[in-house]
């Protein structure tokens, strides 16, 4: 068995076996871990004993809840670019691999998923989320952008599904993301245990045995407002849309988008629409580029001392409204 820190690897039947082991930090990814994830995909491609990998997360709070955003913003302070370089390229290099892996990766996902949580799970093969899975790619919220390759699989969700959780920041909690693609099966907390030492008796077939009828889908009756509304030609059009709907759910979603950095909205938006028409590999390679000028950009400074560092929860945007967001410089971060 390998054991770092915040990652333990280890082989067990014919499974190679990863848990992130960060609880108290929510299981997120720091540097050491995207590492050593690397490490251990790399050790077990070509190795006939491990027919199929299996990720987990310490406790039972979270998954994974992102990356280690706070340390990100102290590098940008400080003035350390080659170390969010160093960061993005290789966790963005791991979402890739994860994408490309000849064996089946299977994720179990119960408590919190977010952001890098995302990354390491939907690039897989098999996403199992418990009733408590909380799946949400809240990056507007801090002045960044939905990445880990979101810029690929958003699009890609059904209907504007993908645009409306890319802006809104808006949580799934279990089943539900099944209903949106970002999990492939829901299987009760209560038999996680049972399932894992099925996966390392009988492999990822297992898990089909294990899988539990659907609930409904919370977002079904909002469905065809969000795909109208979010459908539209950009972000100015949306709220717009919103605020004609007049429903209490579009009341409740243009609050949301209100809060939302107005700079965020505009190149998420941009980035999505980019990315419905990519490869993963060509998206992936957008929001490389795009991280060495969005950590830079006095929003993302701002959200994450908001929201992460300080908790105030009362970020001062810049500019503090859509209205002031130049479109020029929207499409210079693409040039």
């Amino acid at each position: 068995m390998g054991e770092a820190a915040n990652l333990r690897v280890w082989h067990e039947g014919r499974v190679g076996r990863l848990e992130l082991n960060r609880p108290r930090a929510l299981n997120a990814l720091d540097l050491g871990m995207i590492a050593g994830l690397a490490e251990a995909l790399a050790g077990w491609r070509e190795a006939p004993a491990v027919q199929a990998v299996l990720i987990t997360g310490a406790g039972e709070r979270a998954f994974c809840a992102g990356g280690d955003i706070r340390a990100i913003r102290e590098a940008a302070l400080a003035g350390e670019g080659s170390a969010i370089e160093r960061f993005f390229a290789d966790e963005y290099a791991l979402n890739e691999g994860i994408a490309s892996y000849p064996k089946p990766y299977i994720a179990l996902i119960d408590g919190i998923c977010m952001g890098g949580g995302i990354g390491v799970s939907v690039h897989g093969d098999i996403r199992v989320t418990s009733e408590h899975g909380r799946f949400a790619m809240p990056e507007t919220g801090i002045g960044f952008f939905p990445d880990i390759g979101a810029s690929y699989f958003l699009p890609r969700l059904p209907g504007e599904l993908g645009m409306y959780l890319a802006l809104t920041g808006a949580e799934l909690r279990g089943a539900d993301a099944v209903y949106a693609g970002l999990a492939t099966h829901f299987v009760p907390r209560a038999a996680f245990p049972d399932l894992e030492r099925a996966i390392i008796a009988d492999g990822p077939a297992a898990v089909a045995g294990f899988a539990a009828a659907l609930p409904p889908f919370s977002l079904a009756p909002h469905r065809a407002l969000i795909d109208r509304c979010f459908g539209e030609a950009s972000v100015p059009e949306i709220l717009a849309a919103l605020e004609a709907a007049g429903t209490a759910f579009a009341e409740e979603t243009l609050k949301t988008l209100n809060a939302r950095s107005p700079s965020a909205l505009a190149w998420s938006f941009a980035l999505l629409r980019r990315g419905a028409a990519r490869t993963l590999s060509a998206c992936l390679a957008q929001e490389l580029a795009l991280t060495r000028r969005i950590t830079r950009h006095p929003d993302f400074l701002e959200g994450v001392r908001a929201m992460v560092v300080d908790k105030d929860r009362a970020p001062r945007w810049q500019p503090a409204t859509l209205a002031e967001v130049d479109p020029a410089a929207i499409a210079a971060l693409f040039a």
